[in-house]
């Protein structure tokens, strides 16, 4: 039982990059129906916070209740978190290569191993080193090498994207301090989905889905992009960082750009080169590294 929950963290982490990975097939769909990059963010975020504010009135109403003094905290997750990195990732893309913005974002887990050693005292340990360089390695291999477009603004908003995405780890297990799971995914997209509806433009947005040959469809697959990308992934992920330190979570979760290559291959027919599948290797190794335990072989 103990080595189940030792495993369950880590299952969790993983479970969560492999949805997180699918996440361009529904993109892919969105962008058909004419949505702009930050439409599709907000119909994301504002579909997964109604998911999250009704799991948790069915599972503790008194969840929603959070200290005034802890809003900075939910502030920095909401907005500094999910909606700062997701803004700056689709910007990225339209300034550079989609390869080299993918690799940018995948900067997170070096952010994470900073931040947690800064804030948490974590050690960084030669294994956590090996499995980064792996990991990295793997993403660029993954992704691609390109670099097109690269300005220095443009770098800036793609090291921008690595960053927000690295501080939802550090914010998260702060915040699973003094609330459940529930309560964090819940406030964080609520807070996303608010300041996500600034940037959008609401009204196109609207006239998209009234436009839109079948309305209800287009609802019902924009609520499975929710539940699929967001509520389902960042659910297991901070199910997870209760029992995982942030800097193995952030490298654990490199596992999305594997699965998005294996999706791009299987359903989009994307060529797999030998250098993407070097670089699978290179992730999944990785993730070996760091979850053998010395001494336990």
């Amino acid at each position: 039982m103990e080595k189940f929950k030792q495993n369950l963290g880590p299952a969790l982490i993983i479970l969560a990059g492999c949805f997180w990975g699918s996440m361009g097939i529904f993109v892919r769909r969105l962008g058909d129906f004419g949505f702009s990059s930050a439409q599709i963010v907000s119909i994301r975020v504002t579909l997964a916070a109604l998911f999250f504010s009704l799991l948790l009135l069915v599972k503790d109403r008194s969840g929603f209740r959070i200290r005034l003094k802890d809003l900075p905290l939910f502030l920095g997750l909401g907005f500094g978190s999910i909606l700062f990195f997701t803004v700056c990732y689709f910007t990225a893309m339209t300034m550079m290569s989609l390869s080299t913005a993918a690799i940018l974002l995948y900067t997170s887990p070096i952010w994470i191993m900073l931040m947690s050693a800064l804030f948490f005292r974590e050690k960084i340990t030669r294994r956590k080193l090996i499995s980064l360089a792996l990991a990295f390695a793997g993403c660029v291999l993954v992704s691609g090498i390109s670099g097109e477009g690269i300005t220095p603004v443009a770098l800036l908003i793609g090291l921008g994207a690595g960053f927000g995405y690295g501080l939802y780890s550090i914010l998260g297990t702060i915040a699973l301090r003094k609330y459940s799971p529930y309560t964090v995914t819940t406030w964080t997209f609520l807070i996303a989905a608010a300041g996500s509806w600034l940037i959008c433009s609401p009204a196109e947005m609207i006239s998209r889905f009234t436009a839109a040959p079948d309305p209800v469809s287009l609802l019902l697959f924009c609520a499975l992009t929710a539940l699929v990308t967001a509520v389902i992934p960042f659910l297991a992920y901070t199910l997870g960082l209760r029992t995982v330190e942030p800097g193995r979570a952030g490298i654990l979760a490199t596992i999305e750009p594997l699965v998005a290559t294996v999706i791009g291959v299987l359903v989009f027919s994307e060529p797999l080169s030998l250098l993407s599948g070097i670089g699978i290797l290179l992730i999944l190794s990785a993730v070996v590294v760091l979850n053998t335990r010395s001494g336990s072989r």
